[in-house]
């Protein structure tokens, strides 16, 4: 295996975890914003869980983007623009958000309307927040509108997965770990550090998440799939790019018409994958 790649993952991962974990037992103790009670929330079980995981997440990597060796300048910044633009936007749709307008059709709508909600100001936030990480990554227009769009796109979606224990974190690993492979194979340290940072922060926080202590939230899962577009635009050639931003393109235009819930609880191997690691549905319902 290529050295300086694998060392260079191995930090990623190593300082995301750390950095994670230390901003979870902090928030815990003293959240950022408000009191416990602020973040508590009610999960679909119908049981008390916490948005703390998200804003560890969003503190924790962009922690340890900024400590990253090996990290250019220009790409260290487009880190923590990134991270921290999508994770601020995730965290106050998860605080003063409203629910009556769903999905970008929903908020959407509502903007053509005259109605300006949280999810309008997240959307256009976000799209705004990729591109101006993508502009420190980027050469040429071409690029920094595709590469800004994969960061926005991967934002986006990961928050639509966050709707179970461990959903979010699981698709999270499942498009990183590609990422990662292609940045060892290649033995390009950048790309392979930016792939494992994300991963090593959600990883860190797994246990909360499958354990139903606590959940992503969209501060969380912004932040999260953000970076792995990030780590997209850096590792991938324009094919590469453009592959992966249609296939982010089809599944949110997909979130519109269909469940993913329902979706994966009808595929075997997609749920068998879901519920791993999670409690059986039966204690859901007292059995």
């Amino acid at each position: 295996m290529a050295r300086r790649a694998f060392l260079g993952a191995l930090a990623g991962a190593f300082l995301g975890a750390a950095a994670a974990r230390a901003a979870y037992a902090a928030f815990t103790r003293r959240p950022p914003i408000g009191d416990a009670e602020t973040w508590d929330r009610t999960n679909h079980r119908g049981e008390p869980i916490t948005l703390l995981e998200g804003p560890a997440f969003v503190a924790g990597a962009g922690a340890a983007g900024a400590v990253l060796p090996g990290l250019p300048v220009r790409v260290r910044a487009a880190v923590l623009v990134a991270v921290a633009g999508s994770g601020a936007l995730g965290a106050y749709d998860d605080l003063y958000g409203a629910t009556s307008s769903k999905g970008f059709k929903g908020h959407l709508s509502a903007l053509a309307k005259g109605e300006v909600t949280s999810g309008a100001v997240k959307i256009l936030g976000i799209g705004v927040t990729g591109l101006a990480a993508a502009a420190l990554t980027s050469r040429g227009p071409v690029d920094t509108a595709v590469n800004g769009a994969l960061v926005a796109g991967g934002a986006n979606l990961a928050n639509l997965f966050d709707l179970r224990p461990g959903r979010a974190i699981k698709v999270g690993l499942l498009a990183g770990a590609p990422l990662l492979t292609a940045g060892l194979w290649r033995d390009a340290p950048v790309p392979a550090a930016l792939a494992a940072l994300p991963i090593g922060a959600a990883v860190a926080l797994l246990p909360e998440d499958l354990g139903e202590r606590a959940m992503l939230g969209d501060a969380g899962a912004n932040a999260l799939g953000a970076l792995l577009g990030l780590a997209a635009s850096v590792a991938l050639g324009r094919p590469g790019r453009l592959a992966v931003l249609g296939t982010v393109v089809a599944l949110t235009a997909a979130s519109e018409k269909v469940s993913f819930t329902k979706f994966i609880a009808g595929n075997p191997v997609l749920n068998r994958i879901d519920m791993l690691g999670r409690r059986p549905v039966e204690q859901a319902l007292g059995n």
